[in-house]
């Protein structure tokens, strides 16, 4: 399986950034780590390889940016405000910098986001704020509230980077379009923590007549062993 490394000067960041890339071709897929991990987390515990057939058979690449958590949602000796603008830094990172260069890399118009806890945070939010660069939205075990990181402020800033607060008030019928012709998958498990707030974002999307996949699974919670088998199951919904 072809890997790469990849480092550059992000103008977003004004820092270096990381990155690995998995695969010779196929539709792709961008893997956001889990909180504040790194770039490789995905490779070390073992999602990568859960999907090794579909990478080796060229169906889809998968490209794995470093987090920016830690100076951002997880940086609690600046003021939320500042962690929120932060954040903005590194989806702007994301969109100009990684998923740019993989749609340029890979010849296709339109990108897969996906993520475990955190990750499909990063994964739903950029996709809904983001529907005519995104035609698929994986999430396993997703954790979309970030009420708990700004401890009672609020602005714009955080109201429209919080899917449960934005979505249900969403009336732009551009947006509404664009998400109803995204295939999306909710995956949770019957004892995992996030369970609650992936029966609410189905119920969201329900009211908005966004069509999705709310998979429960019987006998599984947050982890990654459970993560590996929807991996793989997921990734093969693509339709190049």
């Amino acid at each position: 399986m072809q890997e790469r490394y990849f480092k550059w000067h992000s103008e977003y960041l004004s820092k270096e950034f990381e990155m690995l890339v998995f695969g010779h071709s196929g539709f792709p897929v961008i893997a956001f780590p889990t909180s504040r991990a790194r770039y490789y987390e995905l490779k070390d515990f073992g999602l990568i390889g859960s999907a090794h057939h579909l990478i080796e058979s060229g169906k889809i690449k998968i490209y794995c940016p470093d987090s920016f958590d830690s100076e951002s949602w997880y940086n609690y000796s600046i003021h939320p405000a500042d962690r929120v603008k932060t954040h903005n830094g590194y989806e702007n990172l994301i969109i100009h910098d990684i998923i740019e260069f993989a749609k340029h890399d890979s010849e296709r118009s339109k990108v897969c986001v996906t993520g475990c806890s955190f990750g499909a945070y990063h994964a739903l939010n950029l996709a809904f704020r983001n529907p005519d660069l995104v035609s698929y939205l994986i999430c396993m075990g997703g954790a979309y509230d970030i009420k708990q990181f700004i401890m009672g402020y609020y602005d714009d800033n955080c109201y429209f980077n919080n899917p449960p607060d934005y979505l249900p008030n969403l009336t732009d019928q551009w947006y509404l379009e664009k998400m109803r012709n995204m295939g999306i998958i909710l995956g949770t498990g019957e004892w995992d923590m996030c369970l609650n707030e992936n029966l609410n974002m189905s119920n969201i999307l329900n009211s908005k007549e966004i069509s999705h996949w709310l998979d429960i699974r019987q006998g599984t919670g947050h982890d990654w062993h459970w993560w590996r088998e929807m991996f793989s199951l997921y990734l093969e919904q693509i339709k190049d």
